[in-house]
């Protein structure tokens, strides 16, 4: 972000507590507790619930402030886009200091807390996933390539892994599969809501996939990645994360996600338009509960292992 945006921000009114919340990206953090909940809860290795509790919390905010360093960078786009208009500070509620301010003081507390009360791998992890969302992704990728998606996508599959780390201090097999779950489902994810969405990044500047290549082209990504993401998520299930449940559900998902990302790539653009991109806006509603489910699946597993009914 630009100083000449910085100084042409004016404010519109005196900000509230919602408006300092909203700079965290609830949505976004709802996710990142989730799945780094389950992956503390399905590793081998017992947590005391308060440090359990402390290292999900310390996480959360993590995520959070990586939330409000990537709406600071990002207010000059976000003012344009009709989707993130509303936001703190396009809005003018919040100054784009404060926002740096809070972004960088609530990363070093997460970040020190998280090492403080579990280990330093895990602190270690928290750290990188901030960088890398804040300056790879937000400051770097997503205004000069079409894969920023692609690869800006690990910041939001390190949660689960980090959950992990503050059970065992390390990382294994399982962790980096629920890495790489949350990691391939990220692409088809955005794409989807980019193909009914062009508008708000061709206005932006943004060179999402859509906007570089058409939208012919990111079909076609939406397929090889939904194809390369259903054996890693089965695969999964094979591990000691997983379990008939679990196989059942990723089974299900990946075959509705499978056929819901051939039906898009067989769409004609001039129908896809004409209406309204329902198949879209429907497979982009399936990646919603997609990974809440896989998730909820590890979960539940996890949950009844100690009474000799999860897991294989």
């Amino acid at each position: 972000m630009s100083d000449a945006s910085l100084n042409t921000q004016t404010q519109t009114g005196e900000a509230g507590f919602g408006d300092y919340f909203a700079l965290l990206k609830p949505r976004v953090m709802s996710l990142v507790v989730f799945t780094a909940l389950v992956g503390l809860l399905a590793a081998p290795v017992d947590v005391h619930p308060f440090i359990a509790f402390c290292a999900v919390l310390f996480i959360a905010v993590g995520g959070g402030a990586s939330g409000a360093l990537n709406m600071w960078w990002d207010a000059d786009i976000d003012e344009v886009m009709k989707r993130t208009a509303s936001r703190p500070i396009p809005s003018g509620k919040v100054a784009p200091q404060d926002a740096l301010a809070i972004g960088i003081t609530l990363s070093a507390f997460a970040v020190i807390m998280l090492g403080l009360a579990t280990n330093f791998v895990a602190a270690g992890l928290l750290a990188f996933t901030i960088f890398f969302y804040a300056v790879v992704y937000t400051m770097w990728l997503k205004r000069w390539t079409p894969q920023n998606i692609v690869i800006g996508g690990a910041a939001g599959a390190f949660p689960p892994m980090i959950g992990w780390a503050v059970a065992t201090g390390g990382v294994s097999l399982e962790s980096v599969l629920m890495f790489l779950l949350v990691f391939m489902w990220t692409p088809p994810h955005f794409w989807a809501l980019a193909l009914f969405m062009n508008s708000d990044y061709e206005k932006a500047g943004v060179p999402m996939l859509t906007v570089t290549h058409g939208r012919r082209s990111t079909r076609k990504h939406i397929l090889v990645y939904t194809i390369l993401l259903a054996p890693l998520a089965i695969g999964a299930g094979l591990t000691s994360i997983g379990g008939p449940i679990y196989m059942t559900v990723s089974v299900v998902l990946n075959a509705l996600f499978l056929f819901g990302a051939v039906k898009i790539w067989r769409r004609d653009e001039d129908a896809a338009s004409a209406d309204k991109y329902r198949s879209e806006k429907s497979f982009f509603g399936l990646s919603l509960i997609y990974l809440f489910l896989h998730f909820g699946a590890i979960l539940v597993e996890a949950t009844l292992k100690p009474y000799g009914l999860g897991g294989w």
